[in-house]
């Protein structure tokens, strides 16, 4: 800076002339130079332009880099990318203050922070934290949500004015707590703790509204993610904007994109479910009109019927064919009858005409001795005792 300008303590400088003498002399001085540093804040504008901090443990440095030049990056820098960045220190007289007009990036490595995360990630992925196993499904038609954020954010605002107009017969019970900085992280792990011990909802939101990674870094600690995974209440993720990707977001049982699409999760519209009733009631309807008009129709056939207008005409042909019926049964079971007597005086017959007794009617007679039947001469020996049985009687004999 050419401080020759100030040597005359009388001179007074407007601050436009002050900002123009600075902005000659830093521009002048500093023309192309090389930064290092861990990307932060990363916005890329509506118009095409990207806006970002670079940072290291002590300072940060604002940078720009127009569209005409971001269109031949391979890859969209991200915030917690270690990059170098070359381009011209350029003082913007709006605001006062200088930053880096950046004409390439290159990234050199992952930030601290961004370490922090991949690191926790891939120890709590082993651990199982994020297998979908452990997911709990949330509530279609919750009573009470609870939602763990800052009471001043527009992210609450936001949620609470959705969830009121999609459900409102819902009740919120807002915990606030820190969502940045020291102790944040433990503020929001207590309150989830507390809504486990109380149990007075049905299904938590957590989360903030967008920032850098180091604002959303809360939401990376270990302590909440472990407080998320053993909560019985199913838990809602809300943290940032659509790109951004938080540890809480992936033990989570859902993740969603910003904590108003979480509101749009967590309860269903009060539109869709009334077009759905009347779409129920109009399906329900029609199905019973078909089913009257049939039923009409059947009833119209039976009145119609001769055997509605004629009942005992139907009933007399029944009792005719019964009786023909049972003449018929009585016919078979004469016949049947008949030939079992047939057979069985046939029977009778030949078992008399083998009865002895009727043999010894034609004369002859039967010899025993001592109850046996002597069927030769030879047998008997003289002054042997015989029986004769003849059909009328037995004597006895003996023999000479």
């Amino acid at each position: 800076m050419d401080f020759t300008l100030f040597t005359d303590e009388t001179d007074v400088f407007t601050v436009s002339q002050l900002t123009k003498n600075i902005k000659v002399s830093l521009e002048t001085n500093f023309s192309y130079i090389k930064v290092e540093g861990e990307i932060s804040n990363f916005k890329k504008h509506s118009s095409g332009h990207f806006y970002f901090t670079l940072k290291d443990e002590f300072s940060q440095l604002s940078c720009v880099m127009w569209k005409f030049r971001t269109q031949y990056l391979k890859t969209l820098p991200k915030d917690g990318t270690k990059i170098i960045a070359t381009g011209k220190i350029t003082l913007y007289e709006a605001r006062g203050s200088y930053q880096l007009d950046c004409e390439s990036i290159k990234i050199s490595g992952i930030g601290e922070l961004q370490q922090q995360f991949e690191l926790l990630k891939q120890k709590l992925f082993q651990e199982g934290l994020f297998d979908q196993k452990y997911k709990k499904t949330i509530p279609k038609f919750p009573n009470r949500i609870g939602i763990v954020t800052s009471e001043t954010g527009a992210a609450i605002q936001d949620m609470i004015k959705i969830i009121s107009h999609r459900f409102p017969i819902v009740e919120i019970i807002l915990y606030p707590v820190k969502v940045q900085g020291i102790d944040a992280a433990k503020e929001i792990s207590d309150a989830i703790n507390y809504f486990n011990k109380i149990k007075n909802v049905d299904v938590l939101i957590i989360g903030r509204g967008g920032g850098s990674l180091e604002d959303l870094f809360a939401f990376n600690e270990e302590i909440i993610a472990r407080t998320i995974f053993k909560s019985d209440i199913p838990i809602i993720s809300a943290v940032g904007h659509e790109i951004d990707f938080t540890i809480s977001d992936f033990v989570a049982d859902v993740r969603a994109s910003t904590p108003s699409n979480a509101a749009e999760i967590v309860v269903p519209n009060k539109f869709e479910l009334i077009q759905n009733i009347s779409n129920q009631i109009y399906y329900l309807k029609k199905i019973a009109d078909e089913k009257i008009s049939i039923n009409k129709k059947n009833v119209k056939n039976i009145f119609h019927s001769y055997l509605f207008k004629h009942p005992f005409g139907k009933i007399n042909q029944f009792f005719q064919q019964v009786d023909e019926l049972k003449t018929l049964n009585e016919k078979h079971v004469q016949v049947s009858v008949e030939r079992k007597s047939q057979k069985l005086t046939n029977l009778f017959s030949r078992i008399n005409s083998l009865n002895p007794k009727n043999v010894l009617k034609r004369g002859y007679a039967i010899v025993s001795s001592n109850n046996n039947i002597i069927s030769s001469s030879k047998i008997l020996k003289q002054n042997d005792i015989a029986e004769i049985q003849f059909h009328d009687g037995q004597i006895q004999t003996t023999i000479k």
